[in-house]
């Protein structure tokens, strides 16, 4: 149990994790099929890849994040920024956070979701949300370990497009 806990620390603490830039998107783009696909969300790469490419060209909007394992993406997450009185300013939501299933149970989504936040506090985030199915276990279990909790409130969404 300790080697496998070494282990887990061993890979978290080797794998880079940056703000993503244009150059980044042909891994990100594979990455977030797998996690539209696997959370069940219709995506289109077309309309997917347009909308990756205004929100890296547009740092007022939110960032996303690219996490290297040897030169090679194995996770990202997307921060999108709002303004909200109960926060007493800037918040913001983070959309997704995808760690490739070669990488998960080592400590990779608990070291994104910390380098998440820190990038998140330093563009004056008050606040961090996320959605997340009831029945994902082990993303339960990061987001609660990282101090997450359930607001008491219902997330709703309404396509406007």
């Amino acid at each position: 149990r300790r080697q496998a806990a070494a282990g887990c620390a061993r890979v978290a603490a080797t794998m880079d994790v940056r703000t993503a830039q244009l150059d980044d998107g042909p891994a990100l783009l594979a990455m977030m099929r797998d996690f539209n696909r696997s959370e069940g969300i219709a995506w289109s790469q077309d309309t997917g890849e347009a909308a990756l490419r205004h929100l890296l060209r547009s740092p007022d909007l939110g960032l996303v994040g690219v996490a290297t394992l040897d030169a090679v993406a194995v996770a990202y997450f997307v921060i999108c920024f709002s303004f909200d009185l109960e926060w007493s300013g800037r918040d913001a939501f983070l959309t997704e956070l995808y760690v490739a299933p070669s990488q998960r149970g080592r400590g990779a989504g608990s070291r994104l979701l910390a380098e998440a936040e820190r990038l998140a506090r330093g563009q004056g985030v008050r606040a961090l949300h996320l959605a997340v199915r009831p029945e994902n276990a082990s993303a339960l279990r990061v987001y609660r370990t990282a101090g997450f909790a359930d607001s008491g409130r219902v997330l709703y969404s309404k396509p406007l497009a």
